[in-house]
């Protein structure tokens, strides 16, 4: 490669490198203040669009969930129901840290998860088995949980494998409806 084009690759490949998602702390202070260990507490419905690599909708599901806490600790029980017929089920053993970091696991996620809360969000990164065909993929996941006003919660969670967009989750929270 020439030293021309050379610079010009790393001149941009740098760029890009500053150009991360958004931060967490950009949230702190804003309304209304969302905590994790008080909104997954109790029964709780969700429902949710499943985008696939070129943006069309290609599943839709619910979810009826049941959290509780002791402490810092909490377990988070998911029971899916897919517009293709299909079910399925994840346990979340949620553990805070310090006031707003957590590690999470579940038996799908490869390793822990690791997340943060600050005002109005809260962003959780992770490794996810995916079943595929007769096998299964691991997809980098990263989750952004917003809350609303009116107390609906908003997660919207990019799939990437190899660095490159495989999927997008939007799911709509809400308390007490299980």
């Amino acid at each position: 490669m020439r030293p021309r084009n050379l610079a010009a690759a790393l001149g941009v490949a740098a760029a890009l490198a500053g150009c991360g998602g958004p931060a967490i702390e950009r949230h702190a202070g804003r309304e209304p203040g969302l905590d994790l260990r008080d909104y997954l507490d109790g029964p709780l419905t969700a429902s949710g669009i499943f985008f696939d690599h070129f943006g069309r909708a290609a599943l839709s599901f619910t979810v009826d969930m049941e959290g509780s806490w002791d402490g810092n600790t909490g377990t988070l029980e998911e029971r899916f129901t897919y517009s293709d017929g299909t079910t399925d089920t994840r346990v979340w053993t949620i553990r805070f840290t310090d006031t707003d970091s957590f590690v999470a696991t579940a038996a799908d996620v490869v390793g822990e998860a690791t997340g943060e809360q600050r005002g109005d969000a809260a962003r959780m990164t992770y490794r996810l088995r995916v079943p595929r065909g007769d096998g299964e993929i691991v997809v980098s996941m990263e989750d952004w949980l917003y809350l609303q006003e009116d107390g609906t919660l908003i997660n919207r969670a990019k799939m990437r494998k190899f660095g490159l967009p495989v999927g997008e989750l939007v799911v709509a929270f809400r308390k007490g409806e299980a």
